[in-house]
């Protein structure tokens, strides 16, 4: 459906552009306004439905909230001629099945710019009930009442005339006049005292009491003598829609209807002392027979029993349809329809581009590219009114002679700033500035951020529609993407907005307010401790912060080996604008970290070497980079790079100086060095590995058995220290050595390993698990398929170490087969790994595998028991495979 876009039209010379108010998507929220309808007309039509029962609950209102901006008026607009006629529906829209009844659909703006009050509520429905053509005098003699001693000297027609009067039929004020002179002739009062409607009042309200039977028909109207002489000020006034629903109820059946009174922008008149908002739910509450469409930014707090006394009619028992899940016990079974709270959503990027294409127009084809179309739907995160102002942006762009580009509408709005901002307290504009500098924030949280010293502005603020929630995050809020980004780019223009020292000191509690949050968790929460490094670096990064706990952070983080993404955009991914800050090189520090589990060992040295060049992390951490730098050396081969790295770190004598004399010993086991690799294996202690290391020296002699003993004691250990990453890497290294002696228990050890693995980031552990895998199966069919695969992965990661463990799992698998020629090839590719010195002695174990002599000059590795020892150790795990294997032929 699509009117007339006046504001386009008035903004461009082009008389070729056809501009449409384009309406989109909302067939959801039009199914369950129509499907409560429907009920209501079921509920109404029943013979026990009393109009002038006070008592019972009502399922007479339907509220359709969101954020300022997403749609809402023109949901109600379209709602309203789409109840009007079914030719005005949209498209997509299907038709309502409905018991066959009359329909009005009555649409009131509540917006303070409308100047409305409640007696243009009261006279706008009365109005509409004017083309009914009869008057309706338990309404209409009270109406007169009301008028003529509130407003004395301004007759109602006159004021009807100048303004309300136009817009329905022109009967009403002959209606009034009509019910006046009817009821002063059967109370047979003479003419001119019956012209007096103040007399003519006390007269049928004495005439009611004493159950005239000349005012019969009106007798049925059980409360009409009570607010006939009630004074007639403001409040009485809100008590007469019960007379108007009675009205309605004793109308013959050819002439009945059913009002569907649509409240739009109804948070304008929700202000926290709820004056207005009270005379407006006295009304809803006393028209049952009505259908009443509320919309606003705010659900309706009607089911809060915490609003009585402010409210006439409040808690769940009184508005079941509209109570929130905690008070679902207490709801009566007049709410079978559901939940009448219903949130007017974000349009979906299809519907965002449907919007935009038929917005503006030229020989039907759309005016705004797709390139821009595109842009504009990823910056407004589905809010329409981001929608329609960026195409404002786009002819005005136009109207200056240039053609508009996508990078036009990377661009914030002050103006939706205003629309959020505009109906918030001080404090809660204060609060929802605090909170838009974090990703997701709790109660506590928010209040530290702000610097609140009382929670309830933030309470109030979280029941906004632009407060999202998600009860299953570690953090359950957050605020809508489009306000959010709008709030912190944009100028709001407000007498309150902040400056930047304003925003620093923001940033600086929520900040600090993250760091309590983990420092004072009482048990270790990786979950926790990922989501406040995410959001404190980017808090760091953005404001210039002192890096403080981020520090002990990210050491926390490196320590047990998982890997997920923590970093905001740094200084490799688009507008991140370089490292200038210690929070930016510690985030692309952890960055280069996490990701080289997923890119090449090259492209990770890159990184960290750019990270320890800039001089603006602290010594540890310095310390960090540069020991992760010489572990990705290690596994590139780059040896003395290697070795320099670790000596740097061990001789610091740091948090990683028990890891770098580790690495230190790795790299001499590398070399085949087992002698000194041992001895300084045994002084590392728990802290260094110490299992680990002695199982990775004890494998390459032979001595498998004692190897899976070190480390399946890592592995406990790593349990004891609840170290999920060391324990995966242990197990992996267990599975390896089992593959070797026995498949069938390889075959558990492999499968503990995956579920150890499972949710870790451990890209060469995982390949040396499927390696292990592998050796499990040697000597069976496929094994070269598969090790081909393994082969791809190795290489696209860079780790040309585990190539040289799947090429000596190969030589195990040939070796078992007797496949001389395909051994001699393996022999050869590793020979070509070992070039530079580093796991020369890999052809060795090959070849002891095999029975073959060592090729010349052999590798002169410094084995544990000596060359012939671990010559048979080796030989005797192949024949025994073989007999393995030919047992179970």
């Amino acid at each position: 459906m699509a009117g007339r876009d006046l504001r386009a039209l008035f903004r461009t010379n082009d008389h070729t552009l056809a501009a449409a108010e384009a309406f989109t998507n909302r067939q959801q929220q039009w199914q369950t306004v129509g499907a409560a309808l429907a009920e209501h007309l079921e509920r109404i039509a029943e013979p026990g439905f009393d109009v002038q029962d006070l008592e019972a609950p009502r399922e007479n209102v339907v509220n359709l909230h969101g954020v300022g901006g997403v749609g809402k008026s023109t949901f109600s607009r379209v709602l309203e001629t789409s109840l009007i006629s079914s030719e005005e529906r949209p498209a997509q829209w299907g038709e309502l099945v409905l018991p066959h009844q009359r329909l009005l659909p009555v649409r009131i703006d509540l917006a303070r710019s409308t100047g409305i009050d409640f007696e243009r509520i009261v006279l706008t429905i009365r109005l509409a009930l004017a083309g009914l053509g009869r008057p309706l005098p338990a309404f209409d003699i009270p109406l007169r009442r009301y008028w003529e001693a509130t407003h004395p000297g301004e007759p109602l027609e006159e004021y009807l005339r100048r303004g309300l009067l136009a817009r329905f039929a022109k009967g009403l004020p002959q209606q009034t006049q009509s019910a006046l002179a009817e009821a002063a002739g059967a109370l047979a009062m003479p003419g001119a005292v019956g012209s007096a409607v103040g007399q003519v009042a006390t007269t049928l309200a004495r005439a009611l009491r004493e159950r005239r039977q000349t005012v019969k028909a009106l007798a049925g109207c059980h409360r009409l003598a009570d607010l006939l002489e009630a004074d007639p000020d403001i409040d009485t006034l809100s008590y007469y829609p019960h007379l108007l629903a009675w009205e309605l109820s004793q109308l013959p059946p050819k002439k009945t209807v059913v009002p569907v009174i649509l409240l739009d922008t109804f948070e304008d008149i929700a202000d926290p002392r709820h004056d207005f908002e009270r005379l407006v739910q006295r009304l809803v509450w006393l028209m049952p027979n009505c259908f009443f469409v509320i919309t606003g930014r705010n659900r309706l707090r009607w089911a809060d029993a915490a609003l009585e006394g402010q409210l006439d009619y409040t808690g769940p028992a009184c508005w079941p349809g509209l109570a929130d899940d905690q008070d679902t016990a207490v709801r009566t079974a007049a709410a079978s329809g559901g939940r009448r709270q219903i949130l007017v959503g974000d349009f979906s990027p299809e519907d965002c581009d449907t919007y935009l294409a038929r917005r503006l127009t030229r020989d039907g084809q759309p005016l705004i590219s797709q390139d821009i179309r595109s842009v504009i739907t990823q910056c407004s995160h589905g809010l329409p009114l981001h929608l329609d102002l960026s195409v404002m942006r786009f002819l005005e762009i136009r109207r200056t002679g240039r053609t508009p580009q996508p990078e036009d509408f990377n661009h914030p709005f002050p103006a939706l700033v205003a629309r959020t901002l505009s109906d918030l307290s001080p404090e809660e504009r204060h609060a929802a500035r605090a909170i838009s500098l974090l990703d997701a924030f709790d109660e506590t949280l928010a209040v530290r951020a702000a610097g609140l010293p009382h929670q309830a502005p933030v309470r109030r603020l979280l029941e906004r529609p632009f407060v999202r929630e998600d009860v299953f995050a570690l953090w359950p809020y957050h605020l809508h993407g489009v306000i959010r980004s709008t709030i912190r780019s944009a100028d709001d223009q407000t007498d309150d907005r902040w400056t930047p020292g304003d925003w620093r000191q923001a940033a600086e509690r929520a900040f600090t307010a993250l760091g309590e949050q983990w420092t004072t968790h009482s048990l270790p929460d990786r979950a926790l401790l990922v989501a406040c490094l995410r959001q404190g670096l980017r808090l760091a990064r953005d404001h210039r912060l002192e890096l403080g706990w981020l520090s002990e952070a990210a050491w926390a983080y490196t320590a047990d080996f998982v890997w997920e993404p923590v970093a905001p955009p740094t200084a490799d991914e688009p507008n991140s604008g370089g490292m200038e800050t210690a929070a930016d090189a510690l985030a692309e520090l952890l960055s280069a970290l996490a990701r080289r589990q997923r890119e090449h060992r090259a492209r990770t040295t890159e990184r960290l070497t750019a990270v320890i060049d800039t001089g603006l992390l602290p010594g540890d951490l310095t310390e960090m980079a540069l020991y992760y730098r010489a572990k990705a050396d290690r596994d590139l081969g780059h040896t003395a790079a290697s070795r320099e790295g670790m000596q740097r770190v061990a001789e610091a004598g740091g948090r990683l100086a028990p890891d770098a004399r580790r690495g230190l010993v790795h790299l001499a086991r590398m070399a085949g060095d087992f002698p000194i690799a041992l001895d300084t294996a045994r002084t590392l202690g728990e802290q260094g590995r110490q299992h680990r290391v002695l199982g990775d020296i004890w494998w390459p002699q032979g001595d498998l058995h004692r190897a899976a003993d070190a480390y399946e004691s890592a592995r406990a250990q790593a349990e004891d220290h609840s170290l999920a990453g060391e324990r995966a890497i242990a197990q992996a290294q267990r599975a390896f050595v089992a593959a070797f002696t026995d498949p069938q228990q390889a075959d558990d050890e492999v499968t503990l390993a995956r579920q150890l693995l499972a949710g870790l980031d451990l890209r060469a552990t995982a390949l040396t698990n499927e390696i292990a895998a592998l050796l499990r199966d040697a000597g069976t069919t496929g094994v070269e398929d598969r090790a081909h695969i393994l082969r791809t992965e190795i290489d696209v990661a860079g780790l040309p170490t585990v190539q040289t463990t799947l090429e000596l799992a190969l030589a195990f698998h040939h070796a078992v087969l007797d496949a001389h020629d395909e051994l001699d090839a393996v022999l050869s590719r590793l020979g070509d790994l070992s070039r530079d010195g580093d796991y020369a002695y890999y052809t060795d174990i090959a070849a002891f595998m095999a029975g073959r002599p060592l090729p010349a000059p052999g590798s002169r590795a410094r084995w544990l028991d000596g060359e012939q020892a671990t010559r048979d150790r080796w030989r005797t795990l192949v024949t025994a495979r073989r007999a393995h294997l030919n047992t179970s032929s």
